[in-house]
């Protein structure tokens, strides 16, 4: 019967509304499967992820500038000196040692709870993502990175915002991919669309943001691909472009080679960065670690505290809040002496390196580039006082750092010569600037094994380069399928003694609390109790009393996903049901290697010669 005859027959409402909604249906479908599946879907989904970054990248850098002005009363105040904030008036020069503190209560908890890969530089993350997880990133990210790294950039964070839009970018494009329910492959792609569209709107730099993406995030090339990413970076320039004009976002000198002896210069130049770069990389990570074993407090509060030291810093050296592209250009510009030009380069890989290491939330390429300014300003200055008549502008020294760090610690050369030359917009930058980071690329394979970005994946035992790596077997399937069952649970009402009895028996130390409806509420756990009965004063106290609430997974979860919640857990993980009202199992370490571990071969029985006794043998 035909959806006409149906309509026909008119005796059934029900049978013409199914007439009606089948075509819309099938139509549907249809979209969503040429979506999927197509060129002409994956053309339209990439401009639309370049679409969101882009918009992202405006709301982002509203963000940044409306924090900024919030907690320091200027738009950029990195430039300004010890000038007071007009909000505060009255603190003078010293609202610098709060302005962090202010600024990490507030990301502090929003990152500790919300997406706790939200904290640090973000481009480690969406390269995990990308080759582990199957481009997928949790969508709550994009919103949370966003708020995080604009709260820690406006409160003196001395951070870029390359590494934040980078993780935001990304998140929208591997949200979308979820939605339509595209395979990994195009996941992966649809991810490295919104980190370059998110690069390209924010510096301006479209062709930047492509081989950013290829080239650190994919790691690979192909025409499809690269196609797809330079129609994500245009759509979201454009957009960038329409919103924040087009400028680029920072005014350089112009570069000029005088003399063909300069290329030597150059050249060394080149293997002073790759040192330089490299360096930056262990001061981030050596710091990092020393912030880690100091602080014993909870981590949402890590900020806060840590922001006095950074306030400290600040007062000292104002130059360092925030991005500091005001004092970078003051730098090229040849307004710094020598001295203070290796005072700041110290200055920022120690504020960068600082932020990072008490939870901040910002990026490391705009500080590599800010410390190659001023290693190459100091650089040609210096070279003015050796042989003046050789040297040249000393602005020039200093553009040529600025790619040369960043390939010495991100070991990204197309990358960093791209963006220089989308920045000066001359070409005769391009041979000196070759030159310089291909000798800064090679000192940095030469003394470092992991660029700024790998090394703190190696740090957490993964190797990107690992044959196999994007493929392991046991990122599949859901935490339903491998947890243990829920077992015993008490009721919030319960006392504490009678919990201690079902406490005996949960081979997990923890049992889920059920309030009155018999919904989840937390849950109380073995270390709790003891504590509590300890004095002998609380043996009329309830569970309800001392509740606590860990991070949970839902059933439908991904594995992939719910190990990175275990991974910080330290025992079992409470399973909750679509609706997060009942606890239906655990998520436990031993269930995940039971579920991953391959089968062992069937026993093999023993060969019985002719003339032998089976039962011998």
């Amino acid at each position: 019967m035909t959806s006409a005859d149906l309509t026909d027959s008119g005796s059934d409402p029900r049978q013409r509304a199914l007439s009606r909604a089948l075509p819309v249906q099938l139509g549907r479908e249809r979209l969503l499967t040429t979506l999927r599946g197509s060129s002409t879907g994956l053309l339209a989904l990439s401009l639309l992820v370049g679409a969101g970054a882009g918009a992202g990248a405006v709301v982002f850098r509203w963000l940044i500038t409306s924090f900024t002005l919030a907690l320091s009363g200027h738009a950029d105040y990195a430039g300004l000196g010890h000038v007071a904030n007009p909000h505060v008036p009255g603190l003078g020069r010293w609202f610098v040692l709060f302005a962090p503190v202010v600024a990490g209560l507030l990301y502090g908890p929003l990152v500790h709870f919300f997406a706790r890969e939200a904290r640090g530089h973000g481009v480690p993350e969406v390269m995990f993502a990308v080759a582990r997880k199957g481009g997928r990133i949790a969508p709550q990210v994009a919103a949370v990175k966003a708020l995080a790294s604009a709260l820690c950039i406006g409160g003196g964070g001395s951070v870029g915002r390359e590494g934040p839009i980078v993780q935001i970018g990304s998140a929208l494009g591997s949200t979308l991919g979820r939605v339509m329910q595209v395979s990994e492959e195009r996941m992966r792609l649809l991810v490295a669309c919104g980190a370059a569209g998110g690069i390209s709107a924010t510096f301006n730099a479209p062709l930047a943001g492509v081989f950013f993406a290829m080239e650190l995030i994919l790691r690979d090339f192909n025409g499809q691909a690269f196609g797809m990413v330079v129609l994500a970076s245009v759509t979201a320039s454009v957009i960038g472009r329409a919103a924040l004009g087009n400028q680029p976002f920072l005014h350089l000198p112009a570069f000029t080679v005088d003399h063909l002896s300069q290329y030597l210069l150059f050249a060394l130049l080149g293997l002073i960065a790759g040192v330089v770069g490299v360096g930056f990389t262990r001061v981030l990570y050596w710091i990092e670690d020393a912030c880690d074993w100091a602080w014993r407090g909870p981590e949402w509060l890590r900020p806060a505290v840590g922001g006095l030291l950074l306030g400290g810093l600040l007062l000292v050296l104002p130059e360092m809040y925030g991005v500091g592209y005001p004092v970078l250009g003051n730098g090229i510009a040849g307004k710094y002496a020598i001295a203070f030009l290796i005072l700041l380069l110290v200055g920022k890989a120690v504020a960068t390196s600082l932020t990072i290491g008490i939870g901040g939330s910002g990026g490391v390429f705009a500080p590599s580039l800010f410390i190659g300014a001023m290693l190459g300003a100091a650089y040609g200055q210096g070279l003015h006082h050796l042989i003046p008549s050789a040297a040249g502008p000393a602005g020039a020294y200093a553009l040529i750092g600025m790619g040369a760090v960043f390939a010495g610690s991100a070991r990204a050369p197309i990358t960093a010569v791209v963006i220089l030359f989308e920045l000066t917009g001359e070409y005769s930058i391009i041979l000196p600037l070759m030159t310089a980071i291909v000798l800064a690329t090679g000192v940095s394979h030469l003394f470092s094994r992991d660029t700024i970005y790998t090394l703190k994946l190696r740090r957490r035992g993964v190797d990107l380069d690992e044959p196999g790596a994007a493929g392991l077997p046991f990122v599949t399937g859901t935490a339903g399928q491998v947890m243990e069952p829920a077992g015993e649970s008490v009721t919030q009402n319960r006392t504490l003694i009678e919990a201690a009895q079902h406490l005996r028996r949960s081979t997990h130390g923890q049992l889920p609390v059920l309030d009155d409806r018999g919904c989840y509420r937390g849950v109380i756990s073995a270390r709790a109790v003891a504590d509590a009965l300890a004095d002998g004063n609380h043996d009329i106290a309830v569970v309800g009393d001392h509740v606590e609430l860990p991070q949970t997974i839902r059933a439908d979860q991904h594995l992939d996903d719910a190990l990175d919640v275990l991974e910080n857990a330290p025992g079992g993980v409470p399973v909750l049901d679509a609706g997060g009202a009942q606890v239906v199992g655990w998520l436990t370490h031993q269930a995940v290697l039971t579920a991953v571990r391959p089968p062992r071969p069937p026993m093999v029985s023993p060969i019985v010669r002719e003339g032998t006794d089976p039962e011998a043998t």
